[in-house]
């Protein structure tokens, strides 16, 4: 699969929505974000709570250009949590967090607009 930044490229093949379905997005509260040194590229460690259906996760995000460590404890953010988990570097990535670029390509976190309970599915 192809990935892009680029806002103008055009949407990716159709699915259906039962393909959709299968992508269980949650979201979660960041409680503890620290440095990763060994990253190939500029990253933070993430640990997140998506309540007690999915529990507490690790991931490795590089949205070092947007946000700086004691900014993310207690910010809400969007992760896809049945990914397989991954390894990158000594890192163990268990969810994909979800994020946009803005026009300078730095990842701007995906985080829910008003209250809602950790765990909650997006629908």
């Amino acid at each position: 699969m192809h990935y892009t930044q680029d806002p103008n490229t055009p949407p990716a093949a159709t699915i259906s929505f039962d393909d959709f379905m299968q992508v269980d997005i949650r979201v979660g509260t960041i409680v503890a974000a620290d440095a990763f040194p060994e990253a190939r590229k500029p990253a933070y460690k993430l640990t997140i709570d998506f309540g007690a259906g999915v529990g507490v996760r690790k991931s490795s995000a590089q949205i070092t250009g947007r946000y700086t460590l004691d900014q993310l404890p207690g910010k809400r953010v969007l992760g896809v949590v049945n990914f397989p988990p991954r390894q990158v570097g000594p890192v163990r990535s268990e969810v994909l967090v979800l994020g946009l670029a803005d026009d300078a390509g730095d990842t701007v976190l995906v985080t829910p607009e008003l209250d809602v309970p950790n765990g909650a599915r997006l629908t």
